[in-house]
């Protein structure tokens, strides 16, 4: 059975602790999807010079934000790694396993809701600073075999994110370019759009400018487009903003949609 793929926006590390109508989403994925035998997350959260993969047995957790309340940084999530996975990906992509990083929080952040025993394997794929948008992309095909052995590909990181602007309040109406560039990226993924999805300046480069001053929460999502083909239905189980610049869009390819 071909697994699904499935995108997260992020949001603020708050979310790993604190109950929403979006921590209760992703608590309900579980059951909404087929139990993988591994988790493969891209975050936007480990950025490095060529492309890694995490192969470590028992990954550490990071905290890797600062200024947050003490409870958050108490959080573990002991999900064991996935070696044997990570190194077959390494061999295949020819690309470099690495057995340093941990679980960054675009992974522990979501996967602590989806996988609360922290008893399904997971490894990372890092992004590769020096990759151009359309190498990211292809880079996705090239991970798609993953589906096949049973292995949830997810991306995380955001379809907006502008920290720069940042309401004070949560719940802060979105601005109309949070609104207008997360409903190109809508758009463009239900066409399959793939060369403007990567050259999202086609939309005006104001406004990519506005939604993603630096690029790298944007990008996970290039790895879901490339995992998948037309034949992947689209659903969106959670579509909504935080603080006025943060598209938390969940957007889910292929397998049977439960949502509504």
């Amino acid at each position: 059975m071909k697994m699904p793929v499935l995108f997260v926006g992020h949001g603020s590390p708050m979310n790993a602790i604190e109950q929403s109508r979006f921590t209760e989403t992703l608590a309900g994925l579980a059951s909404k999807l087929p139990r993988p035998k591994a988790v493969c997350v891209v975050s936007a959260h480990w950025v490095t010079p060529g492309t890694e993969v995490l192969a470590a047995a028992q990954p550490r957790t990071i905290h890797d934000f600062y200024g947050f309340p003490a409870p958050l940084y108490e959080v573990e999530y002991p999900a064991p790694g996935a070696p044997s996975e990570a190194k077959r990906v390494a061999g295949e992509l020819e690309v470099k396993p690495d057995e340093t990083w941990g679980f960054d929080h675009g992974a522990w952040s979501v996967l602590r809701h989806m996988y609360p025993e922290a008893d399904v394997p997971v490894f990372q794929v890092s992004l590769d600073e020096r990759r151009s948008m359309t190498r990211h992309l292809d880079l996705g095909v090239e991970l798609s075999n993953l589906r096949d052995r049973g292995v949830l590909i997810l991306g995380s990181g955001n379809i907006v994110h502008n920290l720069r602007r940042l309401e004070g309040d949560k719940d802060a109406p979105p601005f109309p370019w949070t609104l207008e560039f997360d409903s190109k990226v809508k758009n463009a993924i239900e066409n399959r759009d793939l060369e403007s999805l990567a050259a999202p300046e086609v939309w005006g480069k104001p406004l990519a400018a506005l939604a993603h001053p630096t690029l790298e929460h944007y990008v996970p999502l290039l790895y879901c487009m490339g995992s998948t083909t037309e034949e992947d239905a689209v659903t969106y189980p959670y579509e909504g903003f935080e603080y006025g610049s943060l598209s938390m869009r969940m957007v889910q390819f292929g397998g049977e949609s439960k949502w509504g």
